[in-house]
């Protein structure tokens, strides 16, 4: 990894837009590997359909489980099919999306456990919060497939959520950011499109420029990460997240004198002892 990023990713993982906005959801679990494909499952709509599918991501996950988990899972499974009722087919969706993350500690099934349920009560908060665990999570994964799992899955949950609230603007940039992390589009720029259309509405959104920043930097378009970064900055002085992104871009560009005052500025916003030392410590790095 390159000098200039081991705060930002190494320490407080500041690139990832979903963090900056929500907070974290959940500890992050361990994820499964991607190695078996299949067809897809009957959630994925109207875009390239990745290779991995729900019933990979259980066979793999079932793999790491004790005899004993194995045993408590198939008993929750079995009780999907004699859960006729709604609310006892929910109560079931959330007591395996718990059994994933608290006992097995696998991200992939716990999040679609959750997206499942969501689809069920189809509430626009429960939809848009099952969205963006899955969004959340996919930033960070280096496995393309099934990263691209993810982004159909949370795609598939803002799209219903947006049925239901057609003016939700997080899921509206949440929806362009599948597209844009995700890679499940032919057209590059069909994920900047969504987000530019509320941020041209509304300026002021943090969580669009953030984004965009966030797409200027993939496309190494430093000069207008630079500038939405400002506006962040403007808007909302305090935001740590966009001061040590402009130190780093500018460090990305070799520019030294400004990279140090962006992190000198950080100094007084980052609340967490090791950040706070972290960050002293690459200012002296650079001023050698």
């Amino acid at each position: 990894m390159k000098k200039p990023q081991w705060i930002i990713i190494g320490i407080a993982v500041l690139l990832t837009a979903g963090v900056f906005i929500f907070g974290r959801t959940i500890p992050k679990k361990k994820a499964i590997a991607a190695t078996e494909h299949g067809p897809n499952d009957g959630h994925d709509h109207g875009a390239a359909q990745p290779a991995i599918t729900i019933d990979t991501i259980l066979n793999l996950a079932k793999k790491q489980l004790s005899i004993e988990q194995i045993v408590r899972l198939s008993t929750l499974e079995n009780s999907i099919s004699r859960g006729d009722v709604k609310d006892q087919q929910l109560h079931v969706y959330h007591q395996l999306a718990r059994f994933w993350a608290d006992s097995a500690h696998v991200f992939e099934p716990y999040a679609w456990y959750n997206g499942e349920a969501a689809r069920l009560e189809n509430s626009e908060k429960n939809l848009t919060f099952a969205a963006q665990l899955f969004l959340d999570n996919l930033q960070n994964d280096d496995v393309e497939q099934r990263r691209q799992w993810k982004a159909m899955q949370a795609k598939d949950l803002f799209e219903r959520s947006l049925k239901i609230n057609p003016d939700n603007d997080s899921a509206k940039v949440g929806l362009g950011a599948c597209y844009l992390f995700g890679n499940i589009s032919a057209a590059p720029m069909e994920g900047i499109l969504k987000i530019r259309e509320v941020v041209e509405k509304d300026s002021t959104n943090l969580y669009a420029q953030m984004m965009l920043v966030r797409g200027s930097l993939l496309s190494g378009q430093y000069d207008k990460a630079i500038s939405r970064l400002e506006t962040v900055n403007r808007i909302k002085p305090d935001e740590i997240d966009a001061i040590l992104l402009l130190a780093e871009v500018y460090e990305r560009m070799n520019d030294k004198k400004k990279a140090i005052s962006w992190y000198q500025k950080s100094l007084q916003f980052a609340k967490e002892t090791e950040l706070k030392t972290a960050i002293e410590k690459r200012i002296e790095e650079l001023k050698k």
